[in-house]
């Protein structure tokens, strides 16, 4: 496996011009800030009312702090959004690949937070973001007043069996084959609903990242005892990486504080409709404002 993020130059540069791009589907004036950490300089991006109370999101693996923010914008409502690029994870974040078995995801976030100001933070994590939100609430509970958790990594696994069928020979597919029918293959199992951007961003990702397929391990009783802020965790029913039931029983038992919420008929990527946005947003907004 390569030490490099990407496969070349180019193609960081191909995959932050798509940054730039779904910046465009977001429609408020943004800010980008650079925070310098022991892991390198790590670019965090800012969207709202400064006078709105914070909210730090942590987007999924592949993707960025953009891709988050065109997803999740309705939340601007009611707050100010901080968004960093995770390590290894995003073509605008420090190019090393963070060791998933170690603390490493959470001392670099905390070290963003410190950079911004920010002792205590209401955190919200989104697949691989979700593992990272998790990772740093076991090394620093006290520093999490509020934790939302969609879809994420780190709570369980999927089958074996799924995913080596709907995921890792669908992606070695695309990667020897780069067809439409072959990207379809890949994302089907993965996609809710069909979105021409998130789908050819995909695509250009699956070519560009030298992918480290290790997954994460899982959260402990014993290391998130400590942590009873308020919580809401999603999973999505149809997901095969982290299934959605399986998921929301795990969460309850690794923190019995947290309240539930399984997406119906959902895969891994929940809808991506203008009308799920707006509702996982003001779901979210309802339980945070309402602690």
């Amino acid at each position: 496996m390569s030490d490099h993020i990407f496969k070349s130059l180019e193609c960081q540069h191909h995959l932050s011009q798509w940054h730039e791009r779904f910046l465009m589907r977001v429609h408020t004036p943004i800010e980008h800030r650079e925070i310098t950490t022991s892991f390198g300089a790590s670019h965090v991006l800012l969207a709202g009312d400064s006078q709105k109370p914070p909210l730090v999101v942590l987007h999924g693996a592949l993707s960025g702090s953009a891709h988050a923010l065109s997803e999740l914008q309705h939340l601007l409502s009611s707050f100010r959004l901080i968004l960093p690029d995770i390590p290894g994870q995003s073509a605008r974040a420090p190019q090393i690949r963070l060791d998933a078995r170690t603390d490493a995801h959470a001392r670099w976030l905390l070290e963003v937070f410190d950079g911004m100001g920010l002792e205590r933070v209401t955190l919200c994590g989104i697949s691989w973001g979700g593992f990272v939100a998790l990772q740093t609430t076991m090394a620093a509970p006290a520093r999490i007043d509020q934790l939302v958790l969609i879809v994420p990594a780190g709570i369980v696994s999927g089958s074996p069996w799924a995913g080596l069928k709907h995921a890792a020979l669908p992606m070695a597919m695309y990667r020897m084959s780069s067809t439409e029918k072959n990207l379809r293959r890949f994302l089907n199992p993965l996609f809710t609903t069909w979105d021409d951007d998130w789908a050819n961003y995909m695509g250009d990702a699956l070519k560009c990242f030298n992918l480290n397929l290790q997954p994460p391990p899982l959260a402990t009783e014993e290391k998130l005892r400590p942590f009873k802020a308020p919580t809401l965790v999603f999973g999505a029913e149809n997901d095969i990486h982290f299934p959605g039931e399986k998921l929301i029983t795990r969460a309850q038992v690794l923190m019995p504080h947290a309240k539930t919420e399984l997406l119906p008929g959902s895969h891994h990527v929940p809808p991506m409709t203008d009308e799920f946005r707006s509702w996982i947003s003001d779901r979210i907004i309802h339980f945070l404002e309402s602690k």
